[in-house]
């Protein structure tokens, strides 16, 4: 089968969305299908394109056996701009037709969002190639953005909303992270027998549990600290202000670290709140390079999920599986009886509390410092979890299902119905 891939975000580009994609792109590859890529210049950690790649429009290179078409896309410097945003949307959704269209013929086409735009340019390119396309759904927009307030505008509220509408009727099916997104797409209009649920994965080979006494842990002074690690996008619909409030009240633990490691539009105005707090246990490190993600989920004692109140239905943070396969224990500041509060009381691998409540926080985080052998437990009952429900070979098989359907490569999925007779996959 020969898939193409549009996505804004591929290795060496870093963040979950670049690791998610580029990682479902080694599965299908490594499963023999021609994979070609079409995504932007690598721009996400540093908020502008890498030295390596500016002052070119294109780029064609090799990632193993998988093809990349990489283009230039503008990257606004405040993130929070609209206008800003457009332009950013623009950009990558007319090179990446342009590159899109050279890159010959496929069977299918894969397209994950986010952004929304992204489906406008799968669209366009399954006309022109006579391929279906998937459109894929990490997160809801224009949702988020309009509960944020980042979209107050009605007008151009309307043509998102006009968007979404074009882009769920062109797709040929559509692939959702949980039963949330599925309802919330329902209620839209969208046909039910397009929607399809497959959640996010990790790789629990590459994410295990590691010893405190690391190189990482070392080189920032944290191995003989209780580290509470925040990692990925510091943005505006986490709402991290709230453990900001919470690391002050929790001062009194003198060996007690706040870890928070990212980028995005909210750092530096958080970074100035700890300063004018005088919040002296807190840390703020960078987005870190995908090879030390082991060892720094490694130096936390407990990792968190943060969302701000209402969003949580339109999005879920793919860290948390990261967090289970590192077998670190979960407080999730989250909306109760979404789909991450649902698993981690399923999986019984950390504490829950209400979104933006500061004390709640605080108290969850004190009662896993407070019982150090509870905190192990349960992060080993989320390793076994995402095992056996979320590891990378068993969500790429339900993708490679999804394409072949798609696609209508039947010879390539009597090939795969054979295969699954012959040996049963198994779960390491």
């Amino acid at each position: 089968m020969n898939i193409l891939l549009l996505t804004m975000y591929f290795a060496p580009d870093s963040g979950a969305n670049a690791t998610l994609i580029t990682e479902l792109a080694e599965g299908l590859a490594a499963k023999g299908h021609r994979v070609t890529v079409v995504c932007a210049f690598p721009h996400y950690a540093e908020n502008r394109i890498v030295p390596s790649y500016r002052g070119a429009l294109f780029r064609r290179r090799q990632h193993g056996i998988i093809r990349v078409f990489s283009t230039y896309l503008y990257v606004p410097q405040n993130k929070t701009s609209l206008f800003g945003r457009l332009l950013n949307y623009l950009s990558f959704n007319i090179l990446s037709t342009l590159a899109g269209l050279v890159t010959g013929e496929q069977d299918v086409i894969l397209v994950p969002s986010p952004p929304l735009t992204i489906g406008l340019t799968g669209w366009l390119l399954s006309v022109v190639k006579r391929a279906p396309f998937i459109y894929n759904v990490q997160d809801i927009y224009p949702d988020i953005a309009i509960r944020l307030g980042v979209l107050k505008n009605r007008y151009i509220i309307a043509v998102f909303r006009w968007l979404e509408k074009f882009v769920y009727t062109r797709a040929k099916a559509i692939s959702v992270l949980s039963e949330g997104f599925r309802q919330n797409l329902l209620a839209k209009g969208v046909s039910d027998a397009k929607l399809h649920i497959i959640p996010n994965f990790i790789d629990t080979d590459f994410i295990t549990p590691q010893s405190k006494n690391n190189p990482f842990a070392a080189a920032h002074g944290l191995a003989d600290k209780f580290v509470v690690m925040y990692a990925g996008n510091i943005g505006l619909s986490q709402g991290l202000e709230t453990l900001l409030d919470a690391a002050a009240l929790l001062q009194d633990i003198p060996d007690l670290c706040i870890l928070i490691v990212g980028n995005g539009a909210a750092k530096n105005s958080l970074v100035i709140q700890a300063t004018e707090q005088d919040l002296g246990n807190l840390l703020f490190l960078p987005f870190q390079d995908q090879a030390q993600l082991p060892e720094m989920y490694g130096t936390a004692d407990v990792a968190l999920v943060i969302i701000k109140a209402g969003i949580s239905a339109e999005s879920v943070p793919s860290k948390t599986y990261t967090i289970m396969a590192s077998g670190r224990p979960i407080v999730a500041a989250i909306d109760e009886g979404s789909e991450v509060w649902n698993l981690i009381h399923e999986a019984d691998c950390g504490v829950c509390v209400a979104p933006e409540k500061a004390a709640a926080l605080a108290d969850a985080i004190r009662s896993l410092y407070e019982d150090q052998e509870r905190a192990r437990t349960l992060g080993e009952n989320g390793r076994r979890h995402v095992q056996a429900h979320y590891a990378k070979p068993i969500i790429v098989a339900d993708y490679e299902r999804l394409l072949i359907e798609i696609s209508g490569q039947k010879g390539v999925r009597a090939k795969v119905v054979r295969e699954k007779i012959d040996k049963k996959p198994q779960v390491s």
